[in-house]
């Protein structure tokens, strides 16, 4: 499997260029899976549903399963904060390709999604890992990109790219 990471702050356009990237990939008969990082509190799990129920009733781990789709919800006992590492150990080995949308500080490789609008400054400058940039206003960029500058509203022409750079992007989980 290959991963890259996508890495930004809120606004950028991170979501609406993964979308486009995973139909892009998608359309040259690849699968796809997506990691997410949530910096809150979240449930996709609604009140009333059998699911929810048995939760609420103290249930750990809660499977739900049909010829569609699995669902698997974990409480944690305690807070904790899972690597980027961890969660694409849970994937499903047989992906082509693993996006993941967060994990600003991750060791991953990935491609910096930046919108001068936000006025959040740039990570490239002090993260090794950042690999390309996706801006919309390449002449915005505060100092000289020194790797690849990508379009960001071209989602289809960003999935070329990473197809392109498939080798250095598969993925070996790091040794303990």
């Amino acid at each position: 499997m290959k991963v890259v990471g996508f890495a930004g702050y809120s606004g950028a356009g991170k979501t609406t260029l993964i979308e486009q990237v995973i139909a892009a990939l998608r359309a040259r008969g690849l699968r796809v899976s997506v990691i997410k990082h949530a910096h809150h509190r979240f449930d996709i799990d609604r009140p009333g549903k059998d699911s929810f129920r048995h939760r609420e009733a103290g249930a750990v781990e809660v499977l739900i399963a049909s010829r569609q789709r699995l669902a698997l919800m974990r409480e944690f006992e305690r807070e904790t904060e899972l690597s980027v590492h961890q969660l694409i150990a849970r994937l499903d080995a047989g992906v082509d390709w693993v996006l993941v949308e967060g994990f600003r500080g991750s060791d991953l490789s990935k491609i910096e999604v930046w919108r001068a609008s936000t006025g959040h400054a740039v990570l490239y400058p002090q993260d090794e890992h950042v690999i390309a940039i996706a801006t919309d206003d390449v002449a915005r960029l505060p100092q000289p990109a020194g790797r690849p500058v990508l379009d960001l509203n071209q989602g289809a022409a960003v999935a070329d790219w990473l197809i392109a750079q498939g080798a250095r992007l598969a993925y070996a989980a790091p040794t303990q």
